[in-house]
């Protein structure tokens, strides 16, 4: 029999900023933004609550990382692509870390204190632009409208009672079965003949409205050389 000294021990995980920062994400992950607290981080890692501030100076220090982590899970605009395929891959790939990541739709960028990361991304969303044959001014409208959209669609696809394409038929069906149609002729109309076709799926609005702003921005850009 072993003696107390020699008894086997689990080493404990060292902590730092990385890794309180992943376990926080998977907290919002979880259970969203408001699950998130000091206490229950702690918890989690194993350790006093203040023990975290070792690592990170405060709550808003915290939330400014963790959205920083996000915006180095984007992909990056590549400089072999021209900018409208390099903005539509970046901002597909946005949208599908805001899907993975619901809660940032509500923190967005990380105010007066980006991390290298998100200046990093930002400064490339910039950058292809501008190498793109985009003006400054136009550049800042460019990024803007397709980002607006983007955390747009995020959220609105983030607030629906409905995931799946089965599930999006049966409200579907369940709201035209309650609907005066002669009331609302349009609204039954393009449940019917659009919402109720197989395979139809919100999702597939994003790359729609997605290259359709793309066309336009080249547009501007075009008639302003």
């Amino acid at each position: 029999m072993r003696s107390p000294g020699n008894a086997e021990t689990t080493p404990r995980i060292r902590l730092n900023r990385e890794r309180v920062l992943s376990t926080a994400i998977e907290l919002a992950d979880a259970g969203g933004i408001e699950a998130l607290t000091m206490r229950r981080l702690g918890e989690v890692l194993g350790v006093e609550a203040m023990s975290l501030y070792n690592h990170v100076a405060n709550k808003d220090d915290l939330l400014n990382g963790m959205v920083d982590a996000i915006f180095s899970e984007i992909e990056l605009p590549s400089h072999s692509d021209d900018w409208k395929t390099a903005m539509r891959k970046r901002s597909v790939s946005f949208r599908d870390v805001l899907a993975r990541h619901p809660w940032v739709t509500g923190l967005k960028d990380s105010g007066t204190q980006p991390g290298p990361a998100t200046l990093r991304h930002h400064d490339r969303v910039i950058g292809t632009l501008r190498n793109g044959g985009f003006s400054v001014a136009l550049t800042a409208h460019a990024f803007s409208a397709v980002d607006s959209y983007i955390y747009g669609f995020a959220m609105q696809e983030n607030s629906l009672p409905f995931t799946t394409e089965e599930e999006t038929a049966a409200m579907a069906q369940i709201m035209l079965a309650q609907l005066p149609v002669k009331e609302y002729p349009y609204l039954a109309e393009l449940m019917m003949k659009h919402i109720l076709t197989p395979g139809y799926n919100y999702a597939h609005e994003f790359a729609f409205g997605l290259d359709l702003l793309l066309d336009a921005l080249g547009s501007a850009r075009d008639a302003e050389s």
